[in-house]
């Protein structure tokens, strides 16, 4: 995984009030769990921006008030209007216990379907997969040079080492579309 700092204050005291204040001065409140006791705190909105913005998982290095802690954003909150980011939660990494993540596919090959007059078409962006945090790849590759016209890659054929695939083993994860016009010229 990709690594990321953020630097963070804890907060005072919890509630609406304060959080909309820290969210006037252009900071993000925060929540980190998974450890011995959860830390509440604040960070700056903008050092959120490389880690919203991007289908890859990041490894991020919390440093609150000097203490460092490893984690994973677990889950955000957005304003329904504005889409601006109103609350993070992070889970702590912790030694030798697994978490849960989403591992962005990426599709390596060539494939005889596409080559043919086909339709490469991605079906899941994201695959969610258990396993230490030291294990979880930067990305899952999905090799579709085997992908022939109308054929598809499910999560069942996606060889992984040291972690676990958490979908559904039948679920398509690449497939080749055959266009409307090659429809017609291969029945004919």
């Amino acid at each position: 995984m990709k690594k990321l700092e953020i630097v963070g204050y804890k907060r005072a005291n919890l509630g609406r009030g304060e959080s909309q204040e820290i969210r006037a001065e252009g900071s993000i409140p925060c929540v980190l769990y998974g450890g011995s006791e959860q830390v509440h705190f604040f960070a700056p909105a903008i050092l959120f921006r490389d880690l919203l913005f991007t289908p890859d998982t990041y490894e991020v290095i919390l440093n609150i008030e000097g203490t460092e802690y490893r984690a994973i954003l677990q889950e955000t909150q957005y304003h329904p209007v504005s889409d601006a980011l109103l609350h993070a939660d992070f889970l702590q990494i912790i030694d030798g216990k697994p978490l849960k993540v989403a591992v962005p596919v990426r599709i390596v090959g060539n494939s005889p379907g596409v080559q043919k007059g086909g339709k490469l078409v991605t079906r899941m962006r994201k695959i969610r997969v258990k396993g230490l945090a030291e294990n979880i790849p930067d990305y899952i590759d999905v090799n579709v040079s085997k992908l022939d016209l109308g054929k598809s890659v499910r999560v069942s054929q996606i060889e992984v080492k040291d972690i676990e695939l958490l979908e559904s083993g039948s679920n398509p994860v690449a497939s080749v579309e055959i266009p409307r016009a090659l429809r017609s010229q291969l029945r004919g």
